[in-house]
């Protein structure tokens, strides 16, 4: 197959990145099949076509159901609102076509059992979730040297992830705020981010302790007709406890007053430790506890041709990568998994592992106590 015929649903902010990175794929990394962008769904078709045409689309449609049933579409890209993930990605899959779905997978646990098992039962197709930030040339070094035995055996991690789209108490309500169509606020939309990169350097949570609380409890319309009632959370805490026995903490916002996308990851291992900082994202800091001690110290790695694949991007350190760039390398490796080259990272078995950590921690929130993350339905 020379080229992968693509169709994105929604066409928003993420929408515009998968777009970007479609576009964009071929060309950094070289790679067949090469994407084509055929068909950009959303429900406001004037505004569809408009985007279609600034970002190369062969044609429009408002009804995402054509986009599944369509014989001319391999792959989708679901970049829709929470509430919509599961009917349209098993829809697709059950049309034979290769899925790419934005996180959070799904906004009820049984949804994202639902869309684990559509991509089980579906071999030779590949369904993948959209954790960019995992994708970091910068962590994908950090697994490396914690594979290789760099800092020893990881026994704590430490995790924030704070943003402040919502810090006003008087932004206006949004369905992010309600339960049925977002699942969870905070932790569905941040922490599972934070989760997917401790997934990546530390493995699966087994159990934890977990307190989520929604500190706003409404929000003015922005009609100014009223406020309405907010159902999902604002913050959240963790203990954990990790399949491998080491301990770890977390902590999630979304009304951190001047935190823009702040993601800030230590693993301390029992001969060192790794440190990682979103806000300067394409450097990584590594202390070794071997030397003499008065010159012992972090060294800070900054990122280049050596740390695979920034180098597709640009052969010399220091010039720095971003967030579309980060969604360009996903979308090389949905194609590499694709073509048999490579097994998926985050595909839909390791994401609902993710999506069971946070509901395990709004059953632990609501309880008050330790709970397993697997072994339980939710």
């Amino acid at each position: 197959m020379d080229h992968l015929r693509v169709a994105v649903i929604g066409a928003g902010f993420m929408g515009k990145a998968h777009s970007l990175a479609w576009r964009s794929v071929a060309a950094v990394f070289g790679l067949t099949p090469r994407p084509a962008l055929e068909v950009l769904c959303d429900v406001d078709a004037e505004r569809t076509a408009a985007k279609a045409a600034e970002w190369g689309f062969a044609r429009t449609t408002t009804d995402w159901r054509r986009v599944v049933e369509d014989p001319a579409i391999d792959a989708v890209s679901v970049t829709t609102p929470n509430h919509m993930h599961r009917e349209i990605a098993v829809a697709a899959l059950a049309a034979g076509k290769h899925v790419w779905c934005e996180k959070p997978m799904a906004t009820a646990l049984a949804d994202a059992e639902a869309m684990a098992r559509a991509a089980a039962g579906t071999p030779g197709l590949v369904a993948v979730l959209g954790y960019n930030f995992a994708c970091n040339p910068a962590l994908l070094h950090a697994r490396r040297l914690i594979a290789e035995g760099a800092i020893g055996r990881i026994v704590d991690v430490r995790g924030q992830i704070d943003e402040d789209y919502l810090a006003d108490p008087e932004q206006p309500w949004s369905w992010r705020l309600q339960k049925s169509e977002a699942g969870f606020g905070t932790i569905g939309d941040l922490t599972v981010h934070l989760l997917s990169m401790i997934h990546l350097l530390a493995g699966p949570v087994a159990e934890l302790c977990a307190s989520v609380e929604t500190v706003h409890p409404t929000r003015p319309l922005a009609d100014g007709s009223g406020r309405r009632a907010v159902d999902t959370d604002d913050i959240g805490h963790a203990l954990l406890r990790f399949s491998s026995g080491a301990a770890g903490v977390i902590g999630s916002s979304r009304i951190a007053h001047g935190r823009k996308n702040v993601i800030r990851l230590e693993i301390h291992g029992d001969r060192g430790m790794i440190a990682f900082d979103q806000e300067r994202f394409n450097e990584l800091e590594l202390y070794l506890a071997e030397g003499p001690r008065p010159t012992r110290g972090f060294r800070r790695i900054l990122t280049g041709a050596d740390h695979p694949p920034y180098g597709q991007f640009c052969p010399a350190p220091g010039h720095q990568l971003g967030f579309n760039d980060l969604k360009t390398i996903e979308a090389a490796r949905f194609i590499d998994a694709i073509a048999g080259r490579e097994e998926p990272v985050f595909g839909f078995a390791a994401g609902l592992t993710i999506e069971r950590t946070i509901h395990a921690m709004a059953r632990s929130a609501a309880r008050r106590a330790w709970v397993r993350v697997e072994g339980e339905a939710g």
